[in-house]
């Protein structure tokens, strides 16, 4: 009997723990960015709100993971929704801002272009083939990546869009790049690892 009721009260402390790694100060910012980012396709591209809520989503941005790191609530649900968030800003980039670009751009643009998504999506497939999960590694050219094509509408604001988006293609295919030769060259997920020429000690969970 006692085992059974240690048994329980590990099993409820566990979940206790589950729980409030889940409801933390870190996530909730992370989830007004999402919806920050579903409102930027209802509002006027051309307008100040629109740049007013684009800006403040990319505070989110960076305020999410350094209050997670500070207050040690950084956990599995956090990375994710904080994936999920990234991955619906390059959605939203897409659906505001490619009818601009495709109209300014020059053609070879985006054959570069395609080739960093063929090479991103076969990084994502690599991943979930050798750890059967969704992995998107948080490294510092990931990183510089969104930065790069966070200023994007700045730069189409200023008329610079021809030769910045050279820029951000440039970061993002090295970027890219990395990432799928790091899913293939590691046997294990490593989710904080942050270049593929600094392998990080301690596996991830697989």
């Amino acid at each position: 009997m006692a085992n059974g009721n240690g048994g329980e009260v590990g099993e409820s402390m566990t979940k206790e723990t589950e729980k409030t790694k889940i409801l933390t100060v870190a996530n909730g910012i992370t989830t007004l960015r999402i919806l920050g980012l579903i409102a930027l396709i209802l509002i006027d591209r051309t307008s100040a709100a629109f740049m007013i809520v684009y800006t403040l989503t990319s505070v989110t941005d960076v305020l999410d993971g350094w209050i997670a790191r500070k207050t040690g609530t950084a956990g599995k649900f956090g990375a994710a929704l904080d994936s999920v968030a990234d991955l619906l800003f390059y959605a939203v980039m897409l659906v505001v801002f490619f009818p601009v670009l495709w109209q300014s751009l020059s053609t070879v643009i985006w054959y570069f272009v395609a080739a960093v998504l063929v090479i991103r999506v076969a990084a994502y497939a690599t991943a979930a083939i050798k750890y059967h999960r969704f992995a998107s590694l948080h490294t510092w050219l990931n990183k510089l990546t969104g930065a790069a094509i966070f200023l994007l509408p700045y730069a189409i604001v200023l008329s610079w869009e021809g030769a910045y988006s050279w820029i951000v293609v440039a970061i993002a295919f090295a970027a890219s790049l990395e990432e799928l030769l790091m899913h293939l060259t590691r046997t294990a997920y490593f989710p904080d690892e942050k270049t593929i020429f600094c392998k990080q000690g301690k596996e991830g969970e697989t």
